[in-house]
């Protein structure tokens, strides 16, 4: 469940992620998992022309897919750059820079890459670019989140630890050929190996851990993709020009304008023509979708918002979370806080709708998601809240209205929440006064909501003050959990271990003992054991599914949304 290249991954989380934000909409949402092409764009296609694309937050700039962290850096480099594999309508990677083959014991996967596939510098792209990412990610200095995208790979681990000075499982045969020896046979191989290529030629003699902040990647990004970085206003604009070398034609588009906006005035910069495609902030929906310049797309999204418990930290020098923070470790106190929430009344209060309350980490497009029937719902039942908490000895024993903990202690919950749209502050004040209501004294953790940068700062860096929080999550096509799940996942990032969640999620990516057994049906089974459990012991509650709210404007055509967002820009056009 990694995050895709949105995010994602997306959204990646997603991301891409990934980051809350809320919308609206009165119609049905649509509910096919097929992605949707806006369909409503009639008239002759135009050549040339630009479309300004936009989103709400703030990005870092970090614009290579081996460093970036979310969905704001995700947005850009999509216009730029592309994987050696991509995702189909089925949710299925299929060959895009690359074709593959696997050998019959299923441990090395041979790249065959497509020839005069060019760089927008003008150098072709080659096998050891592939090579060079595999090991920009697996170096010691690497401070990113995504070597669990190359661990697989023989030999990594060891060089990653200091132990070898090169990565015995990659051989390159020629410029266009590379072959790569995974340790062992996994079903997803093709979903979780890395396979964004990064230029060798451009970035020199730069180190990993350098790289992120280099020039190369913050103020003259590269990619392969169908639209080049003309110029970047850091945090506010990049303008992306057509590259005319692109490896499947020249774009229809003179270039695209990614521009960052004050969610607030959303409706008005779409309806006066300033933005022509966005994730529209779903407060906000049931107006946009009405404007008479927007055709409006509703998508089941491949992502799902959560809040988290914080258990404890990362060890970043034993790569593993410890889950030594105690405050949450009462089951019966995760619980009670879930059923305190009506989270059908936020989406519908804040979202118009836009969403259902989602019960494990897997939303309903994926084919592995469990039915509903096998695990807890927590509805709304802020009585049987409060009888958790008496039970479990959260009392108030000096009548100010707030219980105690156990041990008779004063008992505060710091909440942390991300600023940025019209409604954020009145969603985070609907879950710490659903808190309130049932006896838990919870408080904004700095009187404040945070901007997008800073929020995801803190969490990353385990700042004792953040005890739970509401984000996001954007993944990939495969249910792998995987990069968010493991205890070894930088991307864990509410630090919760679990022997038995960990031990799962690797039996999730085997082949079955039995040989004649269905590879998908051992998974589901597997999925669904790891999904009760996570479900049971909670340790974050899984607040809602997705459904992402897209406008574009009528003038814009080729437009097509997917469960990860936007997608085929080299098609995107104006239409007369």
């Amino acid at each position: 469940m990694k995050k895709s290249a949105f995010w994602l991954l997306s959204l990646l989380l997603v991301m891409s992620v990934f980051l809350a934000a809320c919308s609206g909409g009165g119609e049905k949402a649509n509910t096919e998992k097929e992605p949707k092409d806006d369909g409503k764009a009639s008239g002759e296609v135009k050549e040339g022309g630009t479309v300004t694309f936009g989103y709400t937050q703030p990005f870092k700039g970090v614009l290579s897919y081996a460093y970036y962290e979310g969905e704001d850096d995700a947005n850009a480099l999509q216009f730029m750059h592309e994987g050696l594999l991509k995702v189909n309508d089925e949710l299925i990677s299929e060959p895009n820079l690359a074709d593959y083959e696997l050998s019959e014991d299923k441990t090395k996967l041979t790249f065959k890459l497509k020839q005069g596939v060019k760089w927008h510098d003008g150098e072709e792209l080659t096998a050891e670019d592939m090579e060079f990412a595999w090991y920009l990610i697996a170096d010691p200095t690497y401070e990113g989140a995504r070597f669990a995208n190359v661990a697989m790979i023989k030999g990594a681990q060891e060089y990653k630890d200091g132990k070898a000075d090169k990565i015995e499982g990659i051989k390159v045969v020629d410029d266009y050929t590379i072959e790569v020896t995974v340790t062992e046979p996994s079903v997803n191989l093709l979903e979780n190996i890395w396979i964004y290529p990064e230029p060798k030629h451009y970035y020199g003699d730069i180190s990993s851990k350098e790289l992120p902040d280099a020039d190369q990647i913050r103020k003259a990004p590269i990619g392969v993709g169908p639209f080049k970085v003309k110029n970047i206003v850091p945090g506010e604009m990049i303008e992306f020009e057509r590259f005319d070398d692109y490896w499947q034609g020249p774009a229809k588009l003179d270039g695209v304008v990614y521009k960052i906006i004050d969610g607030s005035l959303a409706q008005g910069l779409v309806q006066n023509g300033e933005i022509d495609v966005i994730e529209a902030p779903k407060d906000q929906w049931e107006a946009i979708k009405a404007l008479d310049n927007v055709n409006p797309v509703e998508a089941d999204a491949m992502s799902y918002s959560y809040i988290a418990f914080d258990w404890g930290h990362y060890d970043t020098k034993k790569g593993v979370v410890v889950s030594d923070n105690k405050k949450f470790q009462n089951k019966s106190l995760r619980h009670a806080m879930a059923h305190a929430i009506d989270r059908q009344a936020f989406i519908d209060g804040f979202a118009n709708g836009l969403g259902k309350p989602l019960n494990t980490p897997f939303p309903s497009v994926s084919w592995a998601k469990i039915d509903d029937s096998e695990i807890n719902q927590y509805e709304y039942d802020p009585e049987k809240a409060k009888k958790l908490l008496d039970e479990a000895g959260y009392v108030d024993k000096d009548g100010d209205g707030f219980r105690e903990d156990p041990e008779g202690k004063p008992f505060t919950i710091n909440f942390d929440a991300m600023a940025g749209a019209e409604t954020s502050e009145a969603r985070a004040q609907f879950i710490l006064q659903s808190w309130q209501e049932v006896g838990l004294n919870a408080k904004l953790n700095g009187g404040s909501l945070k901007d997008f940068n800073l929020f995801y700062d803190t969490i990353e860096a385990d700042d004792p003050s953040v005890e739970t929080f509401m984000g996001a999550w954007g993944l990939a096509n495969d249910p792998d959990p995987a990069g968010i799940w493991l205890s070894t996942d930088k991307w864990n990032m509410w630090r919760w271990y679990s022997e038995e969640s960990d031990a799962l999620i690797k039996k999730g990516v085997t082949f079955p003992e039995d040989s004649s057994k269905d590879v998908t049906e051992h998974r589901q089974e597997v999925y669904n054991e790891w999904q009760k459990l996570v479900n049971e012991e909670l340790p974050i509650i899984f607040f809602e599914q997705r459904v992402d709210p897209w406008a574009i404007n009528k003038r814009v055509g080729g437009v097509k949304v997917t469960p990860f967002g936007t997608d085929e820009y080299h098609k995107w056009h104006i239409v007369e």
